[in-house]
């Protein structure tokens, strides 16, 4: 099991950025894969961006796509998500999940067993 503890949310304007950072207990580099998740009010968890360390591969969902990077240190005790061009469509609670064993798409929620607390991102218009 590995720790997982979120910072950097708040409240911004539209079109504002935000930097994410998912610290972990350990390093990372062992897991599967490493993964941000939002989730608004009365919808589902949606996967927002994923990094896989085996091989360093990154996908996003369509909505973020040029707008966030997912990123990490050269420890791989850290996860970022840069967030730039903030829409209000973006407020939601972040988390970052890390999936140690590779079943289900990155996306799914169910693929990962461990989890942050989460941080709230809000922007407003």
């Amino acid at each position: 099991q590995v720790q997982l503890v979120e910072s950097g949310g708040g409240s911004v304007q539209a079109g504002g950025s935000l930097r994410l950072s998912c610290a972990a207990s350990g390093n990372l580099y062992s897991s599967r894969r490493v993964a941000w998740f939002r989730q608004a009010p009365g919808k589902e968890r949606e996967g927002v961006a994923v990094l896989t360390p085996g091989n360093d591969l990154t996908f996003y969902v369509d909505s973020v796509k040029g707008r966030f990077t997912i990123s990490r240190d050269n420890a791989w005790t850290t996860v970022y998500l840069q967030m730039n061009s903030l829409k209000p469509e973006d407020t939601a609670m972040y988390y970052c999940a890390a999936d140690r064993r590779s079943s289900g798409y990155w996306y799914e929620p169910r693929a990962y067993n461990d989890w942050g607390q989460g941080t709230q991102v809000t922007v407003s218009s």
